[in-house]
C-alpha cells in the first residue's frame, strides 16, 4: 500500500503492517526504514507515481536495526550505491538484524495473543525470515547531516541506538517503533510500546517516550500502523496509558 503525503513530501509504503518512508528532500528522496524484502516492487513502484527514479534515492536512515527495519537496507544500498545511516549503538545489530536484546521470550508471546497472528504470518511472507543485514553501514550519532534536515532524537529502548526523526517544517515525526499504532506481536491498535518480546528495555522506552513531549509534531508516522494526525504530546500520553 502507497500513502502520499502522510505530511507534506512526506510517503508511506506499508506491507504486512511494516512502515517505510520516502521523505522528499532538496537532494532526492530519503528512504527511512526499509521494510521487508518483498517490499522491493512497492518501492520502485512508489518511486515512479512520485515522478522519481532509484537515481534520486541518496540514502536510508534506519531508525533502529531490527529486521523488519532492515529489509531492504543493503540491497538499497548495493544496487543504487547510497548510504545507509544508522545510530551508532545498533551498528552491530545492523549487522546481524536478528541478534536483539528483548526483556521477555518471543517463542509463546502469538499464542497468549492470536490477534498478532496474521500480522506476524504476513511478515514472513513479506520476507521477514530472509533479511540480510548491512555490512558497510554508516554510524552516525544526533548531530549527523542527514539529507531533508531531519532532527535526530535518541529515543532508547525498543534498541538502544533507537532514533525519531523530527521535520520541524512539516510538522511532522517519524517516530519508528518507540511508539505504534498497530502492535505486531499483540495485534492491538492504537498508540502503544512495543511490548517485551521485541523491546530491549521497556521502561527505557517508556522514558523515552516522555523526553519526547518536547517536541511538538502534528502527525506522527510510526514503524507500524497507520499515522496519528492527533499530534505527538497526545500519542505519547496515549501509550503511556496503555501499557
Amino acid at each position: 500500500m502507497f500513502v502520499p503525503d502522510e505530511a507534506p513530501g512526506i510517503h508511506r509504503l506499508c506491507r504486512a503492517v511494516t512502515n517505510m518512508y520516502l521523505v522528499e528532500v532538496d537532494e532526492g528522496i530519503l528512504v527511512v526504514d526499509a521494510g521487508l524484502p518483498r517490499m522491493w516492487g512497492d518501492l520502485l513502484s512508489a518511486l515512479s507515481r512520485l515522478g522519481r527514479a532509484p537515481s534520486d534515492v541518496v540514502g536510508v536512515m534506519l531508525t533502529h536495526a531490527h529486521f523488519d527495519h532492515v529489509g531492504l537496507a543493503a540491497r538499497i544500498g548495493h544496487t543504487w550505491g547510497v548510504p545507509v545511516w544508522v545510530h551508532h549503538a545498533d551498528e552491530t545489530l545492523a549487522h546481524h538484524p536478528y541478534t536483539y536484546q528483548r526483556e521477555r521470550s518471543r517463542v509463546l508471546f502469538p499464542l497468549r495473543h492470536p490477534r498478532s497472528l496474521p500480522v506476524l504470518g504476513s511478515m514472513v511472507l513479506a520476507g521477514a525470515l530472509r533479511v540480510k543485514g548491512v555490512p558497510d553501514v554508516v554510524p552516525v550519532g544526533v548531530d549527523a547531516a542527514i539529507p531533508g534536515s531531519p532532527r535526530l532524537i535518541e529515543t532508547p529502548g525498543h534498541t538502544f541506538g533507537h532514533v525519531a526523526l523530527h521535520f520541524p517544517d512539516r510538522d511532522a515525526i517519524i517516530v519508528g517503533d518507540a511508539l505504534v499504532t498497530h502492535d505486531p506481536y499483540t495485534g492491538r491498535t492504537g498508540p502503544r510500546v512495543v511490548p517485551g518480546a521485541a523491546t530491549a528495555n521497556v521502561p527505557q522506552a517508556r522514558a523515552s517516550l516522555v523526553t519526547l513531549r518536547e517536541v511538538s509534531a502534528a502527525t506522527v508516522l510510526p514503524g507500524h500502523g497507520e499515522a496519528w494526525t492527533g499530534g505527538l504530546d497526545d500519542a505519547v500520553t496515549l501509550a503511556l496509558h496503555a501499557g
